[in-house]
């Protein structure tokens, strides 16, 4: 079971402590890496970026930052060196996946698949003001669980960055 590494700012403090107790049901190792109070003053790069450099230098671990929008934590952990930080912003349907019957075949999770199935994805960046605490635990979960592939072609893409 890989070791799961959590951060957030201010705006996902809430969600933060949520998370931690959820994924510690799961059975995984969960280290909160703060912010530890209620600062609306923090800066997210204070949390995020060690937050980063852990999942970097601990082989098979995961984490998990959140803030607001959750683009400028996936940009601040994607500095890291081996960092593959994604954001996960809840459950659009995407435009112009249709299966054969014509209905939408994505939905929001399909993004939190891929990224690990395909990216080796190993940060979720999580938007708190646009998902609900429901799909969070969800999008954490399926995060958590999906592998790597491994497959040539993804090994091959992710060498070239």
């Amino acid at each position: 079971m890989p070791k799961l590494f959590i951060a957030s700012d201010h705006t996902g403090f809430a969600l933060k402590g949520e998370l931690v107790s959820y994924v510690g049901l799961l059975g995984y190792e969960v280290e909160d890496l703060g912010a530890h109070e209620l600062d609306p003053g923090d800066d997210y790069p204070d949390v995020v970026t060690p937050c980063a450099l852990k999942v970097t230098q601990t082989p098979g671990s995961l984490g998990i930052v959140i803030g607001g929008s959750g683009q400028g934590e996936a940009m601040c952990a994607n500095r890291v060196k081996g960092a593959r930080a994604a954001i996960f912003y809840g459950q659009a349907q995407a435009i112009g996946a249709i299966d054969a019957q014509g209905a939408p075949s994505l939905d929001g999770f399909d993004i939190v698949r891929l990224a690990r199935e395909h990216n080796d994805a190993n940060i979720l960046s999580l938007a708190a003001r646009f998902i609900t605490i429901e799909d969070a635990r969800e999008a954490v979960r399926i995060f958590i669980e999906t592998p790597f592939t491994a497959e040539e072609r993804h090994v091959r893409r992710i060498g070239k960055f």
